[in-house]
């Protein structure tokens, strides 16, 4: 009866190990004993994860979308099932009210340092959160920022979703999509001069070294000028922009501010007359959910390389 006992509880133990599943989020690694059944995203592009590794009926709301965002068509229908919880950044209470196991967020993606939702005040609640990897720069060190970082998230999503298979599909098709985009890709010996222009008058709002969007500039041929700026996105001032005098800016097109009002403010401020951007009239819009980390991203780079080459540079694709 003991052996028998023994045996039992040896098979069980090894069941319950081979259930758990263990991935790195940022600075912590975090064990699930099982796949979460009432997640949550914030923000449009950790819920389009989300919704094309078919998570969709594993989750019980979304946040921080309308607030700032709209819906296209394509999210629309991904979440139609599916309330906002909460038009900008959750509380913890909402997180809490909803029964939530798990939170997909990041850093300034629906967390702030030092905030009240946070991994250390969900726990005591039994919800588990993975972060961005885009977003780790904010609370310790991170390498430069890549397409790696999305892939990444995707593939992390798939082991604590116990949907590896489809995560490691997803991935090898983006991979091999963009490599074959870039191979044929006409570019110039020297990269094209790119300022990503997000928002702001007073002081531009831009994408710095840890940002996705340098990431998929450096793809498509070009190279950000604030690369240097050492941050993921931040305030930078207008002198540094004239100073380095891009030959194309990316719009990011979001909030109530239009892309195409973004333009304009720039075209007709004599402060940039001689930007090589302005004179030629270059630019190029991403909308939100392209411009930051997601399932996105290589349509982005394909968009970015037409705004920089034109379509006889991209012409076989």
């Amino acid at each position: 009866m003991k052996k028998s006992t023994l045996t039992l509880g040896l098979i069980l133990a090894a069941q319950t190990a081979a259930a758990e599943t263990t991935v790195q989020s940022c600075n912590r690694t975090v064990t699930f004993d099982a796949p979460p059944k009432a997640a949550i995203s914030n923000d449009v592009n950790l819920t389009e994860m989300m919704l094309v590794l078919g998570l969709a009926d594993r989750m019980v709301g979304y946040t921080g979308i309308s607030g700032w965002k709209t819906l296209d068509e394509e999210m629309r229908a991904g979440v139609e099932e599916l309330p906002e919880l909460s038009a900008k950044y959750p509380s913890k209470e909402v997180l809490v009210g909803a029964d939530a196991d798990f939170f997909f967020a990041g850093w300034n993606y629906g967390m702030k340092v030092g905030g009240d939702v946070t991994p250390e005040t969900l726990a005591p609640f039994g919800i588990d959160v993975y972060e961005l990897t885009e977003s780790c720069i904010h609370i310790g060190e991170k390498a430069k920022v890549s397409m790696d970082d999305m892939y990444n998230d995707l593939l992390n999503l798939g082991k604590i979703f116990d949907v590896e298979a489809k995560a490691e599909a997803l991935v090898d098709g983006y991979k091999a999509e963009l490599a074959a985009f870039t191979d044929g890709l006409e570019t110039a010996d020297d990269p094209l001069r790119v300022f990503v222009y997000d928002s702001g008058e007073d002081t531009p709002f831009t994408a710095g070294l840890y940002a996705m969007p340098t990431a998929m500039i450096e793809a498509a041929g070009g190279t950000n000028i604030m690369d240097d700026f050492e941050k993921s996105w931040g305030t930078v001032t207008w002198e540094a922009v004239v100073e380095r005098n891009p030959e194309v800016v990316v719009i990011v097109n979001y909030g109530k501010v239009t892309a195409e009002e973004k333009r304009a403010f720039m075209m007709n401020n004599p402060a940039f007359a001689e930007l090589d951007a302005v004179k030629n009239d270059r630019f190029v819009v991403l909308e939100y959910v392209e411009a930051t980390p997601g399932p996105r991203n290589i349509k982005a780079v394909k968009k970015l390389a037409e705004g920089f080459w034109g379509s006889e540079g991209v012409a076989s694709h």
